[in-house]
């Protein structure tokens, strides 16, 4: 008697895929729905993870998009630390699928709300991306103007945009509770002020993520109709939850989300892929080792796993930096990665 079992390869089993396997001997575990070429014009967004995606795609010699480069003579630790080169505009993390459906809006429509520069001791800072300017501005007009200059550069992105890659990191986020609105890190934290008759806490679910980014795929098609999304889950941890519970069961919670949505997305979608770098650096056969001792930040090694499996199954290798690039490399690509999120530690009792 013969069953559908009899003739699965090895990769279908748990003993032979994942344990006998190793860490870092998975096989087949991506197959990409469509081709990532050579001449690709790659836009990368998303949570602190994604950081990693453009810095191992440029050093396959890939073309990733910057529609909001440095001044000319900054220096690389100074254009880091006003979010130059982070990713392909700069736009700081994009933690949730909301956050990124709002900045997408928000470029069609050159949309800017001021309710959404936050005052902090005489300086303003523009609340979707508050750590692009550490220091804050000077006025409530000029960071007025630096986001209308942002959304015209994110317009223009994915206008030329072929291969989108989003990680998508959260479901909690704050919103404003009249408009709906979201900001990547919670009011009074970086800046601004936390109003509890204005600002709400918001969990996302699956149907949320699967409806945001239904909307955004639509409007990425009228600016790109051609244009390919690569989804991919951050495996790194919450490092705090407002959800009232406990914050592993607040992250198992969250990525089960995420995770759930993109599959189902893409699934639904052929211009659509999910890349597993959550189920990689997740992965039982690590034992760990693909975290740092806090468990929460992600090891170079398991940076360098993932992304030599995203590279290989696209028939990429990694290529020397060309000389002309600005930008020092990191000694250890799993700390230079810049979040906002982790100030929330800082808050810890």
């Amino acid at each position: 008697m013969t069953h559908p079992y009899v003739d699965l390869p090895k990769t279908a089993f748990w003993r032979s895929g994942v344990a006998e396997a190793g860490h870092d001997g998975l096989v087949d575990i991506f197959r990409p729905a469509f081709d990532l070429p050579r001449d690709a014009a790659i836009a990368t967004a998303g949570s602190c993870f994604a950081q990693h995606v453009g810095r191992a795609l440029r050093e396959a010699g890939m073309t990733v998009l910057d529609a909001e480069p440095p001044p000319p003579g900054c220096m690389a630790a100074t254009a880091r630390r006003f979010g130059y080169r982070i990713y392909s505009a700069r736009y700081g993390n994009i933690y949730t699928t909301r956050q990124l459906l709002q900045l997408v809006q928000d470029a069609l429509a050159d949309h800017v709300d001021a309710q959404d520069i936050w005052e902090k001791d005489g300086r303003f800072y523009d609340a979707l991306r508050p750590t692009v300017e550490p220091e804050g501005l000077s006025s409530l007009a000029e960071a007025i103007a630096l986001r209308h200059a942002h959304l015209a550069a994110v317009r223009s992105l994915f206008s030329r945009c072929s291969h989108f890659i989003f990680t998508l990191g959260l479901t909690e986020t704050w919103a404003h509770r009249q408009t709906g609105r979201v900001w990547p890190t919670c009011p009074g934290t970086v800046a601004g002020r936390f109003d509890d008759s204005q600002h709400g806490f918001l969990n996302l679910g699956v149907s949320d993520v699967l409806a945001d980014l239904a909307a955004i795929r639509t409007l990425l098609q009228q600016i790109r109709p051609q244009m390919r999304i690569i989804l991919t889950v951050s495996p790194v941890p919450l490092t705090a939850t407002a959800s009232g519970g406990h914050v592993l069961a607040a992250t198992t919670r969250s990525k089960s989300v995420l995770r759930a949505a993109a599959d189902e997305f893409a699934a639904a979608h052929a211009d659509v892929d999910y890349f597993p770098s959550y189920e990689i650096v997740t992965n039982p056969a690590a034992r760990g080792a693909f975290f740092q001792p806090n468990l929460r930040e992600v090891t170079a090694q398991g940076v360098n796993v993932v992304m030599r499996t995203f590279l290989a199954a696209y028939g990429l290798a990694a290529m020397p930096a060309p000389r002309t690039q600005t930008v020092a490399p990191s000694t250890d690509p799993a700390e230079d990665v810049v979040c906002e999120e982790i100030l929330l530690d800082a808050f810890r009792k």
